[in-house]
C-alpha cells in the first residue's frame, strides 16, 4: 500500500495522526474532519495514498463509494441532518487542500449557511461523542 510520510491522512491511516473514527474497512478509513463545518462532518480516505480522483484506482473509488454510503446512512440515523452535501475536490483550483483522495460528508440543515471548509478547530469532547453516535449507527 503506498503512502506518503508527509501527508497527514496517510498519517492518521497509519495511526501515527489522531482522529476521531467512525469506520474502517480494506480499503478506506471514515473520521470527523478535526475543523467540521457541521457536526459530523466526516472525511471518507483511502487507505492507500492517491493525490486525487485522476490518481485513484477503480477499487480504490469503489471502495470510498460503498464507505460513503454505509457512513452516510450512519450519519442520518446518529444525527437525523436535514440533508447531506456530499463533496469529493480535485486540485487546489477546486478547493483541495488536502492532496490524499478524500469524500466530505457533510450534515446540512435548512437556513445553514453553505461552507466546505472550517479554519475553527472542532471541540475534541464534542468530536468524540458525535464519532461514538455515528461509529454506533455504522452498519456492515
Amino acid at each position: 500500500m503506498t503512502r506518503k510520510q508527509d501527508c497527514i491522512f496517510c498519517q492518521i491511516v497509519a495511526g501515527r495522526a489522531p482522529s476521531f473514527q467512525v469506520d474502517e474497512d480494506a480499503t478506506t478509513l471514515s473520521f470527523l474532519d478535526l475543523f467540521p463545518v457541521a457536526q459530523g462532518h466526516t472525511l471518507v480516505v483511502t487507505k492507500a495514498h492517491f493525490e486525487n480522483l485522476f490518481e485513484a484506482s477503480p477499487e480504490a473509488l469503489a471502495g470510498v463509494g460503498a464507505a460513503s454510503r454505509r457512513v452516510a446512512h450512519a450519519i442520518r440515523e446518529a444525527i437525523a441532518p436535514e440533508g447531506l452535501g456530499v463533496f469529493q475536490l480535485n486540485g487546489a483550483a477546486a478547493g483541495q487542500t488536502v492532496f490524499h483522495y478524500h469524500m466530505h460528508l457533510v450534515p446540512r440543515w435548512q437556513g445553514q449557511a453553505f461552507q466546505l471548509h472550517s479554519r475553527v478547530r472542532g471541540d475534541p469532547d464534542a468530536l468524540r461523542a458525535t464519532a461514538a453516535k455515528i461509529k454506533a449507527a455504522v452498519k456492515r
